[in-house]
């Protein structure tokens, strides 16, 4: 079950678009080492049309009909490489996350537009054990310029300011 998105209506999701060309127009939309050929040819698409009509349930749904790869090379601690398992869940937290970045994307440009005076964080997602610093996250205002320069840059991969990412169950809504 994905995130449940407050203000996933017909501006965001036009926004959300509009994100991804822009992505697409400069530096690629981010591309998971999970994926296979097959995937990469068709993630583009797949994240627009999640984006149009969609959501991050109907991205992981697309994922999992044999877009990812069994293992994935990754790096040992002390040197060298392994071939590793490819984690069960890696299709729903790749969609969430990435839907999720392009939401709050569209969300910061509303802000920006004059259209809401902030962004705040909320629980989109129930978890059995809540992190505790996402618990701390939530109801805090966070700066729509630095949300959307951050994510424009880092395509929500380990970005350097405090916003929510996959698998915290947390993102942002208009106020």
């Amino acid at each position: 079950m994905g995130l449940r998105f407050e203000n996933l209506d017909g501006r965001t999701r036009e926004l959300m678009v509009e994100e991804i060309d822009f992505d697409l127009a400069g530096s690629g939309l981010y591309e998971s080492r999970y994926l296979n050929q097959r995937a990469k040819a068709a993630w583009p698409e797949l994240t627009k049309d999640a984006a149009r009509q969609g959501s991050d349930d109907t991205l992981s749904q697309a994922l999992s009909r044999g877009m990812l790869v069994s293992h994935y090379e990754k790096r040992k601690p002390k040197g060298g490489t392994t071939m590793a398992a490819v984690p069960y869940n890696a299709h729903e937290t790749m969609a969430q996350g990435q839907f999720n970045m392009y939401y709050m994307r569209a969300l910061a440009l509303r802000v920006l537009a004059g259209e809401a005076t902030g962004l705040e964080v909320y629980r989109a997602k129930g978890v059995d054990v809540p992190r505790e610093s996402s618990e701390r996250m939530i109801g805090t205002r966070i700066d729509a310029q630095l949300v959307l320069d951050e994510l424009r840059r880092t395509k929500g991969v380990d970005p350097d300011i405090r916003i929510p990412l996959p698998n915290s169950g947390l993102t942002v809504r208009l106020v």
